[in-house]
């Protein structure tokens, strides 16, 4: 086969969705920058506080205008956040009190979620441990929400609703801003008190509209994937209604503190750049998705999603069919990533994972995903999850390399002089 060739005829044929994409990034940008003009930010909201945080004017310019970029009424951006499960975490225990109910409503929830709500381990504190119960509505036979049943899925006890808009580690659309907006009306017309929480994860500015846009309560998410720009180096954030914001500060710090504290070490400057970069970030990932949907489509692998559909996230699936397989696409996107391209992937256990997971992250930030990486869980149907990228071109070199691991069973990376 004449790889090349064959991505340069998917670069061709993607060009009018290209187009439309860098259309959206205008607008996204818009959105931005009004959010930097109208909260004034200048240089000296880079400087920063040590010690407690208290009376950081960045930080707490920077939760002004993520929350205005973001259409909510408050946000909480901090680097204290571990990772978007821990952020995710904050706003479920910070909202969920003994005897309410969490309901999810987009099937099981992404791996590293099962050990908070006391699906997998014991004696950790889950909140299954602290006396909050879960149910989830499974998906409905073509691997989308189940509208019958959300309905009247809604009970006296169910406090919270969870919903993934990415697919995660799983086979279905991840989840678009108007699904997301059908959801919270119907639960809302069940029980207007039931707060609509999303995990946003992979989401950011995929859209020109957030879920908390559309009437969602509260959202969470990474601040090393889209929203981050892919020059954040650590954090997560919360975003929606004040009150529940707050709520779920009180569990990154402490009742009495809540959002008051969090020293950011520093980093007000590459937070406010990540912001800035985020939605050329984001649009240069929605490029390599649909390059690698196209090229795994046309070699007869089944993609999710197709080609030529919208994006809804980040997030490009390949159904590889076998262990081999995915760990060999894996060890080619390594070769050719930037960070530890001489070393291979292999299958290992990771913290809140479920199964081994084989990765490919050459990133220059940690388990940066808005950076482009794959990786899989090494169990059927053997499934690998390519994200982010800085620009579609690199996607497309790594692309090419991947392509001959699959043909060859390696890499055809180019002899050094």
């Amino acid at each position: 086969m004449d790889i090349p060739s064959l991505l340069h005829r998917a670069e061709n044929a993607l060009l009018p969705i290209f187009s439309e994409i860098d259309a959206q990034v205008k607008e996204n940008l818009r959105q931005v920058l009004a959010a930097f003009r109208e909260n004034r930010v200048g240089v000296h909201h880079f400087a920063s506080v040590s010690g407690y945080g208290h009376d950081d004017l960045g930080r707490d310019t920077l939760d002004q205008v993520f929350a205005q970029a973001l259409g909510a009424e408050k946000a909480a951006v901090r680097v204290q956040f571990v990772s978007g499960t821990h952020a995710i975490a904050c706003a479920l225990y910070g909202v969920l009190r003994p005897g309410d109910e969490m309901l999810a409503v987009a099937g099981a929830p992404y791996d590293t979620l099962e050990e908070v709500i006391g699906i997998r381990g014991s004696g950790q504190g889950s909140l299954k441990d602290f006396g909050v119960s879960y149910r989830q509505l499974e998906l409905d036979s073509t691997g989308a929400i189940d509208w019958l049943a959300l309905a009247t899925a809604v009970k006296p006890q169910t406090r919270l609703v969870h919903i993934q808009r990415s697919c995660g580690y799983s086979w279905r659309s991840s989840l678009s801003i108007d699904e997301i907006e059908r959801i919270v009306r119907i639960v809302k017309q069940q029980n207007p008190n039931t707060v609509c929480f999303v995990d946003n994860c992979y989401g950011e500015f995929i859209s020109t509209q957030e879920p908390t846009d559309v009437g969602a309560d509260l959202m969470a998410g990474s601040l090393i994937k889209n929203p981050g720009g892919t020059i954040v180096t650590a954090g997560g954030y919360i975003a929606g209604k004040a009150e529940l914001v707050e709520m779920a500060c009180y569990r990154l710090t402490a009742p009495g503190i809540g959002s008051e504290g969090g020293a950011t070490f520093d980093q007000n400057r590459l937070l406010y750049q990540g912001l800035f970069l985020a939605p050329q970030m984001v649009g240069e990932a929605m490029k390599g998705s649909h390059l690698i949907a196209y090229v795994g489509d046309k070699l007869g692998y089944p993609v999710n999603p197709a080609p030529f559909v919208p994006r809804r996230d980040i997030i490009q699936a390949i159904k590889l069919g076998s262990p081999d397989k995915l760990i060999a696409f894996c060890k080619a996107i390594q070769a050719y990533s930037p960070i530890g391209s001489y070393l291979d992937p292999i299958p290992a256990q990771m913290p809140g994972y479920e199964s081994q997971v084989v990765m490919a992250g050459g990133t220059f930030i940690d388990g940066s995903t808005s950076e482009f990486s794959a990786d899989g869980p090494l169990r059927e149907p053997y499934i690998v999850f390519c994200q982010g990228g800085t620009h579609w071109t690199h996607i497309s070199l790594a692309l090419e390399q991947a392509i001959a691991a699959l043909l060859n069973g390696s890499p055809q990376l180019p002899s050094l002089p």
